[in-house]
C-alpha cells in the first residue's frame, strides 16, 4: 500500500534531479534513468509520475518559473512607483539564482526545447507575456510609447541574460536599466 504524502516529495526530488542533470549533461545527455537514480527512485516510478523525459524537463522548468515568479512578486510588492517597479522587474531577471550553474543550464535548455516541443513553447510564451505585462504596467505612466519600450526591454532582458550567462558581461542589470531610461 502506498504511503500518503510520498508522491509530492518524489515528484519534487525528480524535478530537482532533472535540473541537476541538465546542468551536468545538457538535456540531450539526460535520461529518465539518470534522473531517477539521482532522485533515489526507480526509472519505472519516474515514468509513472511524469510519463516521459520531456514531461520531467517541463516540470523542472515550471518549478524554476515558479521560483522566479515568487521572487518577482516579492520584489514588486515593495515597489511603490513605476520606476521602482521597472527596477524590481529587471533586478529579478538578473538575480544571482538565475546565474547559478543549474539556473543557466535550465534557462538555456528551456529556450532550446521551446523550438521543438509545443508544451515547452507554450510555457515560454506564458513567461514572455507575463514579463511584457509587468513591463507595460510600469511603463504606461512613464511614456506614451509603452508598447514599444516594453517589447524592446523584454528582448534586451533576454539577450543580455544570454550574453551574461555565456560569458563575462559586467553589470547586465545596469545595462538594461540605462536602456529603458534612455527610451522613456
Amino acid at each position: 500500500m502506498p504511503r500518503k504524502g510520498v508522491e509530492p516529495q518524489r515528484r519534487a526530488a525528480l524535478v530537482e534531479a532533472a535540473i541537476g542533470e541538465i546542468a551536468e549533461r545538457g538535456s540531450a545527455g539526460v535520461t529518465v534513468a539518470r534522473i531517477a537514480r539521482r532522485a533515489g527512485v526507480s526509472g519505472a516510478l519516474a515514468h509513472h509520475y511524469f510519463g516521459s523525459k520531456e514531461q520531467i524537463l517541463l516540470a523542472a522548468m515550471r518549478h524554476i518559473l515558479g521560483v522566479f515568479g515568487a521572487e518577482a512578486r516579492t520584489a514588486l510588492r515593495g515597489a511603490r512607483t513605476p520606476e521602482a517597479r521597472l527596477r524590481a522587474i529587471v533586478a529579478v531577471c538578473f538575480a544571482p539564482a538565475s546565474f547559478s550553474n543549474e539556473g543557466i543550464a535550465a534557462w538555456l535548455d528551456f529556450y532550446g526545447q521551446a523550438r521543438t516541443h509545443a508544451p515547452t513553447r507554450r510555457l515560454l510564451l506564458i513567461y514572455q507575456r507575463r514579463l511584457r505585462s509587468n513591463l507595460l504596467y510600469a511603463l504606461r505612466p512613464l511614456t506614451a510609447d509603452a508598447e514599444t519600450v516594453a517589447e524592446g526591454a523584454a528582448a534586451l532582458i533576454d539577450g543580455v541574460y544570454l550574453r551574461a550567462a555565456l560569458g563575462p558581461l559586467r553589470e547586465p542589470e545596469r545595462l538594461v536599466n540605462d536602456w529603458i531610461g534612455r527610451n522613456l
